[in-house]
């Protein structure tokens, strides 16, 4: 599990592809200190494996399903990559929930200047923007963000200063590509709302719509 909060901005330094995967190699040696093989390591939000390191860089194996659902495949020697090592016992749950498993790929649509703010405007797909709600968590890139702004096509995050300079999203254009992941929370929600299954035995499930009979059942 991560929390969106980015510890470092990592270098890649070599994709190479094969027919449905591919093996990754990012330089971070911030991160790398206390580095054991099998660490999870969020790639611009992208849950990844190491599989081995130096003190200044790590290697990862990318599936095809990773490929498929974010931009991992698209990056290339030199890009900039956000890095996050999984949460510790430990540690401050600064940001959220973040399991690094991408639900799809958006589109930076208007990058805005707000006094010391920027607004980035995301499009996403439907299936991705059902899961958001206004002042609600988002992952972009691996970063823990707040929906500001949402409309049927599009949602946007207002950026302080400090997040920008500390990811990479001061390297980002309009109409480049990023990886979201929404709050995990909602998921959980949706599915339950809405799943019809086939045990007869359980209590009836709802049809996926909030209605007066299914609050006064659940004891509102």
């Amino acid at each position: 599990m991560f929390t969106g909060i980015v510890e470092a901005v990592g270098t890649v330094k070599m994709l190479k592809r094969g027919a449905n995967s591919a093996i990754i190699t990012i330089e971070a040696p911030q991160i790398l200190g206390d580095a054991h093989m099998g660490d999870s390591i969020a790639v611009n939000g992208v849950c990844l494996t190491v599989t081995s390191f130096t003190n200044k860089t790590f290697d990862a194996d990318i599936m095809h399903e990773t490929l498929d659902r974010s931009d991992l495949g698209s990056l290339r020697a030199g890009s900039k990559v956000n890095v996050e090592r999984a949460m510790a016992v430990n540690g401050r749950f600064g940001g959220h929930i973040v399991s690094g498993h991408i639900d799809g790929v958006g589109k930076i649509a208007r990058i805005e200047t707000d006094d010391n703010a920027v607004w980035f405007t995301i499009a996403a797909p439907q299936h991705i923007l059902r899961q958001i709600i206004l002042k609600g968590s988002i992952a972009i890139d691996g970063i823990s963000l707040t929906v500001a702004r949402l409309t049927d096509s599009t949602f946007s995050v207002s950026v302080i200063p400090h997040t920008r300079a500390e990811t990479n999203l001061v390297t980002k254009h309009v109409g480049d590509e990023v990886n979201l992941e929404t709050d995990v929370i909602g998921k959980y929600v949706e599915r339950l709302l809405s799943f019809e299954g086939a045990d007869r035995s359980s209590p009836p499930q709802p049809s996926g719509e909030i209605t007066k009979e299914f609050l006064l059942m659940n004891g509102f």
